[in-house]
């Protein structure tokens, strides 16, 4: 029988060059930059919710390049759907046919959100 030998071999990881360091100007730009954003976010939001709640009192959008209008959108959600298929077939009942029962029963819910093109 003849011995095999086992020769490893020794991987060089290639060094790093140190990063750069993060400056205090970097971060405090950072911080400024994200209350910005938050402002921004804010003014949106109520930009938005004002042109929304006009428009549903019936105000009208002066012609022009710009269109805004409500989507009205109705949904029927049964986001457990499928945990109650799989129980009711445990139970050997027809569990697609117990969800649309369900889901003809659930009214849908509503909502409505601005379309600003």
């Amino acid at each position: 029988m003849a011995a095999t030998q086992i020769v490893s071999q020794v991987v060089s990881f290639p060094q790093s060059t140190p990063a750069a360091e993060i400056s205090q100007g970097e971060l405090a730009e950072l911080i400024e930059a994200r209350n910005v954003a938050a402002q921004l976010h804010t003014q949106i939001e109520q930009m938005e919710s004002g042109i929304q709640a006009r428009l549903e009192a019936g105000a009208l959008v002066q012609p022009g390049i710009r269109v805004a209008s409500l989507k009205k959108n109705s949904r029927r959600t049964v986001a457990w759907k499928d945990v109650a298929i799989r129980l009711a077939e445990r139970l050997n009942l027809n569990g697609d046919a117990y969800c649309a029962r369900v889901l003809a029963a659930t009214k849908p819910t509503a909502s409505v959100s601005l379309v600003v093109n």
